[in-house]
């Protein structure tokens, strides 16, 4: 047992003195002191000093040592004896100095957990929460899962994560091939050789192979599999459209025959396995049949997000040539129809000029948005989807696949401004993806989930269609925009379809907490359980409003850390496991070791910060860039030889907590100081009239880089100087004077892709006052938002 005393963690010892709790403290002995107790790391407090009252002890105890009465124990906690409930415990609190922890390698920053945890940051007092008790504040550092929460969790405490994390680690071969063997249909094994790898450069060509030579078909896992464990007729995908009131649904069975359907479709037009299919569809049930229809016949998709210019779809189409692109005439995203297909039409031409044709553009109409006879419309090429695609048979052989056979190619973008296609296999992506999902999610059968994320990015691949169906989830799918009608659309599809468990981005949560918590409170969301937060570092003061408001301080957040590279989850809380600290992505998911390096490559121990690296493979890890092997390696492995390097900044704390701070081209150097952007948007958006905050580094003449901050304000507060002042007085105060703001720049609004992730591309050449290079603005959900900043960049 370990006791909070003083803002100080410290053992227990003496559990009994004549059925007396019993606290150690240096005279005078009142007040009470103020400290909590708990019976193990995952448990909430067994009993505060505000419930305490002194009380005579039998026979005396020695001078200096005061005993307080507590009252009834429960006889649920262990405390290495039974306590009745007619008397109290005793309990001696030693204010001796934290023992330090002597831990095998490979566990050092895990085995922490074994110590309750001291917090993080310059938070004055330190006080901690438990779910569905209490609210969290700058005040409550630590959160606590509930018993009942605990209880019923997948991983329950961090004992049982740190069994099987151990394992992971030291035996990866066993761990992941007893999950791959019990939980998915291979139609055969893989050899003896579960995994093969070469991570350092400097020993040869960069390689990761896990299960080679098994013979599986993701598609067959995510539906077929499924309907065979019976649950054909459980709901699959609900789907709720742009508009209020149009929805549909698609049983397990329902998917299946409509996956057959455009599987059988695409073999009779001559797609085969191994060929690439682009798919540009906005979020309708059809664009996960489509990325399933292709992994049943071996084919290679690759998603392009619906708001990418025809320009970025040209370049995509130019790398991977395609032999088909899927696509639809139109689509509506709050009161705004977008025309897709006028996009596609003008990538294919610019296409063509680089010499890649596409001989088939099947167009699904989406007559919601836009009608056949306002369709630009090429004869030969342009197909309809719903006048081909229903006619084919509702069944389809599967293609069987080898486990390192590609399963899909996603373009992410590079330094150079030419896209990198990243591409994943199948079978070790399909186990670490339905192995993330169900840990970090706390899965259960009974679950409804939804994640906002698009499937034109790796989350709407990974944690929207693959690892949920993998797990036989229901999935829910919107179209629209997420203030559209209102700001409170999305806890109306919550109530709607009784969602348990919501994942979204912290650009979401932020810019629905600058709505007002009226938008939330009007809707129930009882049926939440597990909140996500996914695509940068959440800041504490979302990660409580999103913690406190929306999920009432009863939902844990899983505050994942992981990229496109990855395929999967990385460092993630698990819910029910461990205590969380607003902002902290937390430990390592099973399998995965991070190291934190120096600028030498030399790994840091201890508390720290530099540069997020990796150790060793994972089964979700990316194979290659698609035509450019020398890319991959020299991105990702060439850095810090013998590592995968996430580009990622990271600091450690004292009790083994991770904190992302952003990409470490997002690190300004100020005199010498290496700054991460999301601390000081951190420390801005900690300012109570602060609702948005985006940083970027500009030159300096004197210290080098100077720090930039794009501002946006709570609705109905106004530009001051004085608001300039107080804004970057609270970066001095939680940073230091020279994290301080150069120059704040007003923002009515942050130019954002559709799917909420700000620009700043655009943003350091406003800051820099380089507006002939702002280059393409086609993606942003509101270009307009360029020209008020251009406007107000004086001001």
């Amino acid at each position: 047992m370990v006791g909070w005393s003083n803002n100080r963690m410290v053992p227990l010892s003496n559990l009994f003195h004549n059925n007396v709790l019993v606290v150690a403290a240096r005279p005078p002995p009142p007040p009470v002191p103020d400290f909590s107790v708990y019976s193990s790391f995952n448990q909430p407090p067994l009993f505060s000093s505000s419930k305490f009252s002194t009380c005579p002890v039998s026979p005396p105890l020695p001078s200096k040592t005061t005993a307080y009465k507590v009252g009834y124990w429960s006889s649920r906690f262990d405390t290495g004896g039974r306590i009745g409930r007619s008397g109290c415990g005793s309990v001696v609190m030693d204010s001796s100095p934290r023992k330090i922890l002597k831990t095998s390698h490979h566990l050092r920053h895990v085995e922490s957990m074994k110590i309750l945890p001291s917090g993080a940051g310059n938070i004055s007092r330190l006080n901690a929460v438990i779910l569905g008790e209490s609210l969290a504040s700058e005040e409550n550092d630590l959160v606590f899962p509930s018993e009942k929460f605990s209880g019923q969790a997948l991983v329950s405490s961090p004992e049982k994560y740190l069994e099987m994390y151990k394992r992971s680690i030291e035996d990866p071969a066993g761990f992941w091939s007893d999950i791959a063997s019990s939980e998915f249909y291979w139609k055969e094994k893989w050899g003896q050789q579960v995994y093969s790898e070469n991570l350092d450069i400097r020993k040869g060509n960069i390689k990761i192979e896990w299960f080679k030579g098994g013979v599986t078909n993701i598609c067959y896992n995510c539906l077929d599999k499924n309907v065979e464990a019976g649950l054909g007729d459980k709901i699959a995908l609900y789907w709720e459209g742009n508009e209020p009131g149009f929805d549909g649904t698609l049983t397990y069975t329902q998917l299946l025959q409509k996956v057959c359907q455009l599987a059988n479709y695409l073999k009779d037009i001559g797609v085969k396995k191994g060929d690439a299919v682009v798919i540009y569809l906005p979020m309708f049930m059809e664009l996960p049949i489509a990325m399933l229809a292709c992994a049943r016949i071996g084919a290679v998709h690759s998603v392009v997000f619906a708001g990418f210019s025809a320009e970025s779809l040209a370049q995509r189409i130019v790398d991977c040539k395609p032999k088909v692109v899927i696509t639809c005439n139109a689509v509506k995203r709050g009161s705004k129809v977008i025309h897709l297909k006028d996009i596609v039409d003008a990538a294919l031409i610019e296409a063509a000029r680089n010499n890649v044709s596409v001989d088939v553009s099947l167009t699904y109409e989406n007559h919601s948005a836009m009608n056949r006879e306002s369709t630009n419309w090429k004869d030969g090429r342009d197909i309809w989807w719903q006048d081909v695609v229903p006619k084919y048979p509702t069944t389809c052989e599967v293609e069987w696949v080898d486990s390192e056979d590609p399963l899909f190619l996603l373009y992410t973008s590079g330094s150079t401004g030419k896209p990198k296609g990243v591409l994943h296999s199948t079978g070790g992506y399909m186990v670490y993806t339905a192995t993330t999902f169900k840990y970090a999610f706390d899965y259960k059968p009974s679950d409804v989930y939804w994640c906002t994320a698009d499937c034109g990015w790796i989350t709407g691949h990974s944690y929207v269609t693959y690892g949920p169906l993998l797990n036989g989830s229901s999935v829910v799918l919107y179209e629209g925009v997420p203030n559209y009608p209102d700001s409170g659309r999305c806890w109306y599809i919550v109530d709607k379809y009784k969602v348990t468990i919501f994942y979204t981005a912290p650009t979401l949560v932020r810019s629905l907490m600058r709505d007002g918590d009226e938008y939330v409170t009007r809707y129930s969301r009882k049926s939440l359980r597990v909140l996500g937060s996914v695509g940068e570092p959440i800041n504490p003061s979302a990660w409580r409003w999103f913690f406190n408001v929306v999920g009432d301080s009863r939902c844990p957040i899983s505050d994942t850390w992981w990229q496109t590279e990855t395929g999967g989850f990385m460092i993630t809380p698990l819910p029910g496991a461990w205590p969380q600290k607003p902002g902290s992505a937390t430990f390592p998911f099973f399998g995965v070791q991070p190291v934190i390096v120096d600028e030498k490559g030399v790994e840091i121990e201890g508390e720290c910060n530099g540069y997020l690296c990796v150790k060793s493979s994972w089964p979700g890890a990316f194979r290659t860039l698609y035509g450019d092997h020398e890319r991959y390696e020299t991105t990702y492995f060439k850095p810090f030889p013998g590592y995968y390097f996430s580009g990622d900044g990271c600091s450690r704390d004292k009790d083994g907590y991770h904190w992302l701070t952003g990409r470490v081209d997002d690190v300004i150097n100020v005199s010498g100081h290496r700054i991460g952007t999301a601390e000081v948007e951190s420390a801005l958006v900690s300012h109570p009239q602060c609702a948005e905050a985006a940083v970027v580094g500009v030159e300096h003449e004197v210290k080098g880089q100077g720090i930039y901050a794009f501002v946006t304000l709570v609705d109905g507060v106004d530009y001051s100087e004085e608001l300039r002042k107080s804004l970057i007085l609270a970066v001095r105060s939680q940073i230091g004077a020279f994290a301080a703001p150069d120059k704040i720049h007003w923002a009515p609004g942050l130019p954002k892709t559709r799917s909420g992730k700000i620009m700043r591309r655009i943003l350091r050449k406003i800051a820099a006052r380089q507006l002939d290079e702002l280059g393409d603005t086609s993606t942003l959900a509101d270009p307009n938002v360029v020209e008020q900043l251009i406007e107000l960049a004086d001001r």
